[in-house]
């Protein structure tokens, strides 16, 4: 195949897949990352080694390209630790290709930090991974660099040494000179922001990683965090458009007689579940039924996965709900804010509303399952005492993490909320809702807080207990 014709593969070419480079045979065996029809990234054998393929194809290939080696090229410039640039070329009308060494048995930070993530805050394990990828900053920024795209990702460890990935990201200010202070200040907001907002107090005392890097300048606490949450909102207003189109995230279909939205990774998993998701629904285990919602766990490929069926009651509960998103399109919005956000819930897989000329009907919501004990169940042994220390931090930690970020659950039933790996998982996502200001806020949390204890009468010690622990506004 030419590499023109590449660009006409789609989102998954059959491999292996033999190109034709440069009078050089290409074998491309596994896909990394693919934007369809302008980047196919993956592990490809070239010369009888196994090498990191960039393959850079359509109307944008050229620009694309030239941002790439000029990345490449910087890093190796400047002495950073970079996987070395074995060849490259662009030819017109077909495009470019970039070829790198294979780091074998190299580990991402992000994977490194995954492993780590629910130790407690700033753990001995979470700061050695910080403090490789501060320091590979720091290297970065002092030489006149930054990564637009800073992400753990971006930054490799391969025998005890971290690496920098990734050139077209790579910017310059000033090649071989320290990069600005609000240049710093900006490109270390994105790195911050990536990170569970129950890090920032820790954030002054990880710096000192960086500071050993680049000391060029005094960094004031409060300029950064202000990038940091900058960063954050940005963050999450992306996250939240990608979940409602199609991307490289999410397979979506939008039309005027139905919407599907499933994570890509799963689409094709779940496709004999999506194509007759109701009669799953009546052959799987039934947690409510009738009314306006239906529950029921369901099995595929030996995996347990919830979908609730939001249905339509009569013609009257229809003229209400017709004209507005439907409450599986908000939980489904509400689980993927949750899930960017840090807070515990059934990942979202799957979303579908049933139209007829853009006017909805029914509509589903599939998620992962949820095995543990819900709370009215785990806490019913302690009703005349106090339940175990770590669930109740947990639940400080919950609590905390809705009033940083202003969420409000709507239905805060004891029902709602289920012990899982280590924290409290929030479920019934269809009464949710992030709040702008503060007031509004208040008043949804006050809401919350007395239905969350009304789950146990209260004059008994564990409602006495929860209470004074809870926080109020």
């Amino acid at each position: 195949m030419r590499l023109d014709e590449l660009q006409q593969a789609g989102r998954e070419p059959a491999l292996p897949l033999q190109l034709e480079l440069g009078g050089d045979t290409l074998v491309l065996e596994r896909l990394l990352r693919v934007l369809p029809g302008q980047r196919y990234v993956g592990l490809a054998r070239w010369r009888g080694r196994t090498v990191l393929a960039k393959l850079l194809v359509g109307g944008k290939a050229g620009r694309h390209f030239e941002r790439e080696l000029a990345g490449a090229r910087l890093l190796a410039e400047q002495g950073l630790v970079t996987p070395q640039l074995l060849t490259e070329s662009f030819v017109a009308g077909q495009g470019g290709w970039l070829l790198f060494e294979y780091l074998d048995g190299a580990e991402s930070l992000w994977d490194a930090w995954r492993t780590v993530e629910r130790e407690p805050m700033l753990s001995d394990g979470q700061q050695l991974v910080l403090g490789e990828a501060l320091g590979s900053i720091g290297q970065l920024h002092a030489r006149g660099l930054w990564q637009a795209d800073l992400h753990l990702d971006n930054l490799l460890r391969h025998e005890g040494r971290p690496f920098v990935i990734d050139g077209g990201g790579v910017q310059v200010e000033m090649a071989g000179q320290p990069l600005s202070r609000q240049r710093v200040l900006e490109n270390l907001g994105v790195f911050f922001a990536q990170l569970p907002a129950e890090l920032e107090p820790f954030i002054e005392e990880l710096l000192v990683h960086y500071l050993l890097a680049n000391a060029e300048h005094a960094l004031p606490l409060e300029a950064l965090l202000k990038e940091v949450d900058k960063v954050r909102r940005w963050r999450l207003r992306d996250y939240l458009k990608k979940a409602a189109r199609d991307c490289s995230l999410f397979a979506a279909r939008v039309g005027a007689f139905g919407l599907r939205v499933v994570r890509r990774e799963h689409e094709a998993e779940l496709a004999p579940l999506l194509a007759q998701i109701d009669g799953h629904i009546e052959d799987g285990h039934i947690y409510k039924t009738g009314g306006a919602a239906t529950v029921a766990r369901v099995g595929l490929s030996g995996r347990p996965l919830v979908v609730k069926r939001y249905n339509i009651k009569n013609w009257l509960h229809w003229l209400k709900r017709f004209w507005r998103p439907s409450r599986a399109w908000h939980s489904w919005m509400e689980g993927n804010r949750l899930e960017l956000l840090g807070i515990a819930t059934p990942r979202p897989l799957a979303v579908i509303e049933r139209r007829w000329c853009w006017l909805r009907g029914r509509a589903y919501v599939v998620t992962e399952h949820c095995g543990g004990e819900d709370l009215i169940a785990r806490f019913a042994p302690y009703i005349d005492g106090a339940p175990p220390e770590d669930e109740l931090l947990a639940l400080d930690r919950l609590f905390a993490a809705l009033i940083r970020e202003r969420i409000s659950h709507g239905d805060f039933k004891g029902h709602n909320l289920f012990w899982d790996d280590g924290r409290w998982s929030l479920i019934d996502l269809d009464a949710m809702r992030q709040h702008d200001g503060t007031t509004g806020f208040a008043r949804a949390y006050a809401r919350d807080r007395a239905r969350f204890l009304r789950n146990w009468p209260a004059e008994t010690p564990l409602h006495t207990l929860l209470d004074a622990r809870l926080p109020r506004l």
